[in-house]
């Protein structure tokens, strides 16, 4: 299922290559500094009024392994994650308002956090243990880009939707044998962006 999946997002993101020699666009998004996680982003022309986003982010961070150290933390928020995107652009694009339909795949190893808007994670209870695993989604969003300079724009936007979540369960954020595995359903925000772009010409 998973395989399926990432021959799909790659085979999509062949054919946004392919389709836009007209216009591709450099992008870092700071928000998604704000959750540890250094990331870059194309994004292709499709004419006037369509572009294809391709962010991807990696998070190889495990934090103190060192459980012998004072500073030691049991908290793990490693991962990586594709968001391909299909934006529809009212004016031209990357120029003002846009509505994006977007799939997202990726890999997780956390533990000791309290993630939100997971269905099964009823009184945080999920943040006593360490999951691996992975997820797949997508959802709907909308965002504006401000052009700065002919080479240059900001961008803002927001969006919503569903992942299922399949992992691994164990009973410590550092150690220990699986418990237990199984699945989850995550309703809420998937998407937000607050990034400059370069383009290329």
């Amino acid at each position: 299922m998973i395989r399926k999946i990432v021959i799909t997002l790659g085979l999509v993101l062949t054919l946004g290559l392919a389709a836009s020699a007209q216009r591709v666009a450099l992008k870092h998004n700071f928000a998604y500094d704000a959750i540890l996680t250094p990331n870059l982003s194309l994004e292709f022309a499709m004419g006037n009024k369509f572009t294809f986003d391709t962010q991807v982010g990696w998070n190889a961070f495990l934090f103190n392994l060192d459980a012998g150290k004072d500073n030691y933390s049991e908290t793990k928020w490693a991962h990586w994650m594709a968001q391909p995107e299909l934006r529809y652009w009212f004016c031209d694009v990357f120029n003002g308002w846009f509505l994006g339909l977007h799939g997202h795949v990726g890999q997780m190893n956390v533990g000791g956090i309290d993630i939100p808007f997971i269905l099964e994670n009823k009184d945080s209870i999920m943040k006593n243990h360490r999951y691996e695993g992975w997820f797949y989604g997508g959802g709907l969003s909308v965002g504006y880009q401000w052009v700065l300079s002919t080479r240059s724009s900001l961008e803002f936007s927001l969006g919503a939707g569903y992942a299922r979540v399949l992992y691994d369960k164990f009973p410590c954020q550092r150690c220990g044998v699986k418990v237990d595995e199984g699945n989850a359903n995550y309703v809420g925000p998937t998407k937000a962006t607050i990034s400059y772009v370069f383009f290329f010409k």
